[in-house]
């Protein structure tokens, strides 16, 4: 899933790439797609692009006044081509979801992978009609964004485990399951640590790490060709996805705990003082 990083850079590259082109029409291809319908997305052909910016993991283009909003979801993405096929693409054929055409021939196509379809395009007059966007936690790069700061939102969340924290998008805005991971492993802590059990220095260990982990993904991602961020994206984790692997730090092998949609990966040594967690999965089963 395209999280903070990487958006912030699709929100770039379209600064540079679409910015000050005019719409010429936009192709939907599964109207699953589309969230809202007043006004339609048709109402954007003929108006221009005026920027490209991110809340959150959600893409935003101010296209003359109207916002065409886009969350990626888990397996979505934004392909960009210097020339769009002039033929209409035919409703429900493979991954394409939908096209954007600009006036020059060029631009980009949202496709989603697989079964399950969270790919979602919203046309709205303000950002925050969006529901997502509405109930956004603090962008954790923004000034703001300070280790007191953190701290109440940890000891407002009580008992609840770091690592669902940090992907709780309504407490902060932006991380997912992948950065969530490699936070918590640059930080030393177990991501089943109660958020409100955090030590002032671990406290600001978490905030380092959230700060120094997001600008370096950010710093690497931007300028980059859309096509490219996925692999850049991977490239720079170290726990995440690395079952089996030897974590770069100390050596020992990253582990994981799975659950029915998802899994995290740690490292015992570094963050839970070499003991293994329970697999949640592998749990369950022996019962």
């Amino acid at each position: 899933m395209p999280e903070l990083p990487e958006v912030e850079a699709l929100a770039r590259f379209l600064t540079e790439r679409a910015v000050g082109r005019t719409v010429a029409r936009v192709d939907v291809s599964a109207i699953s797609v589309l969230k809202t319908y007043d006004p339609p997305v048709t109402s954007l052909g003929g108006l221009e692009i005026a920027s490209a910016t991110r809340h959150g993991k959600f893409l935003d283009l101010d296209v003359s006044g109207l916002h065409m909003v886009i969350h990626l979801a888990r397996a979505g993405w934004l392909r960009w081509k210097e020339s769009q096929p002039a033929v209409p693409p035919r409703p429900g054929k493979g991954p394409l979801a939908l096209r954007l055409h600009l006036d020059d021939g060029s631009g980009f196509d949202l496709t989603e992978a697989g079964t399950k379809k969270g790919l979602a395009v919203y046309v709205v007059r303000t950002p925050e009609e969006v529901p997502g966007i509405a109930r956004l936690g603090p962008e954790p790069l923004a000034p703001e964004f300070t280790p007191d700061a953190l701290a109440a939102i940890l000891q407002r969340a009580g008992r609840a485990q770091v690592k669902g924290v940090l992907r709780d998008q309504s407490v902060v805005a932006g991380i997912g399951n992948a950065y969530s991971d490699e936070v918590l492993h640059a930080a030393r802590l177990s991501p089943f640590k109660p958020a409100s059990g955090l030590s002032p220095e671990e406290v600001l260990r978490l905030h380092a790490a959230i700060k120094e982990l997001l600008e370096d993904a950010v710093k690497r991602s931007v300028g980059l060709a859309a096509g490219d961020l996925k692999a850049e994206k991977k490239v720079g984790l170290r726990v995440h996805g690395r079952t089996g692997e030897a974590c770069p730090v100390c050596g020992d092998t990253v582990a994981e705990v799975s659950f029915a949609d998802r899994s995290l990966q740690y490292c015992p040594t570094c963050q839970t003082g070499g003991q293994k967690l329970a697999d949640r999965r592998l749990s369950k089963l022996l019962r």
